[in-house]
């Protein structure tokens, strides 16, 4: 049997594209295992797929300067060495990594192995992590045309990300049920990322008696950040995650209000949502985001609100805009080429595997 190890973790956008290849992977007739984090969000989630999870030591990479800087480095080295271990242990005929900080000892681990690995960059830019993977791996998939120039060019391989199927099969009478919305109104859906926005969240409800005149709202606004006073509110439902009611909740949405992370905007895209960007801002990343909602702006995918011009007034006067040319935004969708990105990646792991 073929075996592979598949890693990733630290944010859903990291652990989203490999459960969409779990299913795949399994009828191309892999052994699956996986290595994340002792605690992340990776381990919940993979755990729930049935698939053997293994946890590992690992510490954050930092362009800044913070105290942990000097500790975590021991920790990547701690899981560097348990990486080894596993990969002993379990003996993968490939690796398969999809970024964040705890990937980057498991492909250290691979090349010390002599066990290829594939990793994939969302992003436009490889982030930090994937930097230090890249010169360990095989093969790099990547998700725009834009990044192959920042990539080795024997190494680069243009696939997309991978979509999870099931997000195309929901039932919108479902989530109308779920949320106690009816089809009077249409349905404004807004994402602040995995982890929630505390910015977004705050400007959603500063709006919120003005958006709920024309709109209905589902609110996924991350762990901890429910306002309860809003509970009773007709019109809007507020989550702090949503795990599988996802499907049926973009069946439902006519416009989605969405942090730019590259796995959820092509999600977006490949529902056709249209769809209002508002990407972390470069004061609190490196500026990726702000990359890949240009990227899809561009390409008439997108409108995009930058976070330091967000107000309760830009929102509502974006939303509108949104709204009344939804027609434009779903056509261009539909009209895009799309990539097999399941199928091309499968198919590259099982040719890697086989050498």
């Amino acid at each position: 049997m073929k075996r592979i190890l598949l890693t990733g973790g630290g944010t859903a956008g990291h652990v989203t594209p490999n459960i969409a290849l779990l299913p795949h992977l399994k009828e191309a007739g892999f052994d699956i295992s996986y290595i994340g984090s002792y605690q992340g969000m990776e381990k919940e989630l993979i755990e729930a797929q049935g698939i053997p999870y293994y946890g590992i030591s690992s510490g954050k990479l930092r362009r800044y300067f913070d105290p942990k800087n000097f500790s975590d480095p021991f920790k990547v080295v701690k899981g560097l060495g348990q990486a080894i271990h596993l990969i002993h242990k379990l003996k993968p005929n490939v690796v398969f990594s999809k970024g964040g900080f705890v990937s980057v000892p498991v492909v250290l681990a691979a090349k010390f192995c002599h066990v290829p690995a594939i990793i994939h960059e969302s992003d436009i830019t490889p982030g930090l992590a994937n930097k230090i993977a890249i010169p360990c791996a095989t093969k790099v998939c990547c998700n725009f045309p834009e990044t192959m120039k920042y990539l080795p060019a024997d190494k680069a391989v243009l696939t997309g990300s991978p979509i999870r199927r099931e997000l195309l099969r929901g039932d919108a009478s479902v989530a109308r049920d779920l949320c106690g919305f009816d089809e009077s109104r249409p349905v404004l859906f807004i994402i602040g990322g995995s982890s929630g926005s505390v910015v977004i969240n705050r400007v959603v409800r500063e709006a919120l008696p003005t958006l709920l005149e024309h709109f209905q709202v589902a609110h996924m606004c991350g762990k901890g950040n429910l306002e309860p006073s809003l509970a009773p509110t007709k019109g809007y439902r507020q989550f702090e995650y949503i795990g599988r009611e996802l499907n049926d909740i973009f069946a439902m949405s006519d416009l989605v209000v969405s942090r730019a992370g590259a796995n959820s905007i092509c999600e977006l895209q490949a529902l056709h949502k249209p769809n209002l960007l508002i990407p972390l801002s470069a004061a609190a990343s490196r500026g990726d985001q702000i990359l890949n909602a240009s990227s899809f702006e561009k390409q008439g995918f997108s409108k995009v609100l930058l976070e330091e011009n967000l107000n309760e007034k830009s929102l509502i006067e974006a939303v509108e805009e949104l709204y009344k040319d939804r027609d434009r935004y779903i056509r261009a969708m539909k009209e895009s080429r799309s990539l097999d990105s399941i199928d091309m990646i499968v198919e590259l792991l099982e040719k890697v595997a086989k050498k």
